[in-house]
């Protein structure tokens, strides 16, 4: 949740429409709920040069029309909204809280949810969801259960990847997975961990006359084949600060998602560690331009490692597994391509410097940017610059899909008393960063549950 991110413009890569009518959400509350949020955290940024010559180079390379400073979802360029505020502070979902009634909430810090615990209730099938068993930042183990007023319920939020792995430890998933953890069935589901998908990203590195301006994701180019291309710069200056990229300075642990599970340990990210520091340094003389793949088509799975809450789950994304993906990718790539052939990037790169297309694929695969095995033909084959480039912008989704895992209203089938509500219940990431209709999602649900419990109260 680091970049800059526009918000209404993740509805859909098609209609802004689109993706509210296929979730079957009331357009009219989401309308509201997103301005909701935007007032709260988003600011206009005040766009950086690089980002400037990403809007200007994408213009003349034909992603157009030009659309303006803009939080709508339109095909073409614009530019978006930011998390950072004039002063560089970053803004966050915990700013939301701002809004609150205090004496209605109570939050605990560094406490990690373990288990939901279940009861059967007299005269019910299903078993409901009575309260939740909990670590503190001490290691300490607590229990916290539900009041008894009608309607009270647990909510979980752990994200496309701790929901699902919460659920499987409470006994929610595929009986022989369960089985094979010793898990107590409270109720087998055999979706519970599926569909999983994640946005695939591939980025060229443009070496430039002078060290750019650092900045994050603020020009948008939305092509109509689903291929988002964006841009940063700046990184690698200042020592640490590499680790904030999304391409070669992506977090280590983020990149074992791109390997096969066999292949994932400890040693692969030290080594990556290792390799990182050796790299040349006109790696971080330069900016990078994004290409990301909106709605894949390729899907995996989550799978539980042990009943440790602690323990990352087996999760495999299989990347390009779909070869719609795959082409997407390459037309991404050569969408980059007439971008830095444009005059806009003339003015940024050596004009010595001879760098061909070939080149610069050359040096990007060389950055290190994951730890997938290179290839000797990764420049000469846009296919396999995508495979072995491709790294994960942690736009992860599914799990808990509606209609498999959890109903229109969120709450788990085959148990009463919970909802799973993030984005492991989306079948598709909507537009540049998740995070805004997630946080949307929050505030619709809890204009619905609130609804939901007055309708209740006036016996309608």
């Amino acid at each position: 949740m680091g970049e800059a991110n526009d918000l209404r413009d993740q509805l859909s890569c098609a209609c802004p429409c689109r993706f509210v009518k296929d979730a079957g959400w009331d357009e009219e509350l989401v309308n509201q709920s997103y301005p909701w949020v935007e007032e709260r955290i988003v600011y206009w940024p005040k766009i950086a040069p690089w980002q400037a010559a990403l809007r200007d180079g994408l213009l003349e390379a034909g992603v157009s029309p030009y659309n303006g400073y803009t939080y709508d979802h339109l095909f073409g360029t614009k530019v978006g909204g930011t998390i950072f505020d004039e002063a560089g502070y970053r803004h966050t979902a915990a700013d939301l809280l701002a809004a609150a009634n205090p004496d209605n909430l109570r939050v605990l810090l560094h406490a990690s949810v373990n288990k939901v615990i279940f009861k059967t209730r007299h005269g019910h099938q299903k078993q409901s969801a009575i309260g939740v068993q909990f670590k503190d930042e001490n290691g300490g183990h607590h229990q916290a259960f539900l009041s008894q007023k009608r309607g009270s319920e647990i909510i979980v939020s752990a994200g496309a990847i701790g929901s699902p792995q919460l659920l499987l430890i409470s006994g929610i998933g595929p009986r022989s997975e369960l089985k094979k953890h010793n898990i107590s069935i409270v109720f087998h589901n055999e979706h519970v961990g599926k569909g999983m998908s994640d946005n695939p990203l591939s980025s060229v590195f443009i070496p430039t006359k002078d060290p750019p301006k650092q900045s994050l994701i603020e020009t948008v180019g939305i092509t109509d084949d689903g291929v988002f291309i964006e841009a940063s710069s700046g990184f690698g200056q200042t020592g640490d600060s590499i680790h904030c990229h999304h391409g070669i300075m992506s977090a280590e642990i983020g990149q074992l998602s791109t390997i096969p599970p066999k292949d994932r340990s400890l040693e692969a990210v030290h080594k990556y560690v290792r390799n990182k520091n050796s790299l040349p340094k006109e790696v971080f003389h330069g900016g990078f331009i994004l290409s990301k793949i909106d709605g894949p088509l390729s899907t995996g799975n989550l799978v539980l490692v042990d009943t440790d809450p602690n323990s990352n789950p087996i999760v495999t994304f299989n990347y390009f597994k779909h070869p719609q993906d795959l082409r997407r990718c390459v037309y991404g790539i050569k969408t980059i391509e007439k971008i830095i052939s444009t005059n806009t990037f003339s003015n940024f790169t050596p004009k010595d410097g001879g760098y061909s297309m070939e080149k610069l694929l050359n040096m990007s695969v060389a950055a290190n940017i994951n730890l997938i095995p290179k290839h000797t033909d990764d420049s000469t084959s846009l296919e396999q610059f995508c495979r072995d480039t491709v790294v994960t912008i942690w736009h992860y989704h599914g799990g808990c899909h509606v209609g498999k895992v959890v109903d229109q209203q969120y709450k788990v089938i085959g148990a009463s008393g919970l909802r799973v509500i993030d984005g492991s219940t989306l079948s598709r990431s909507p537009g540049t960063n998740p995070q805004a209709t997630v946080m949307m999602m929050g505030r619709y649900m809890g204009v619905k549950i609130l609804r939901e419990r007055l309708g209740r109260a006036a016996g309608v």
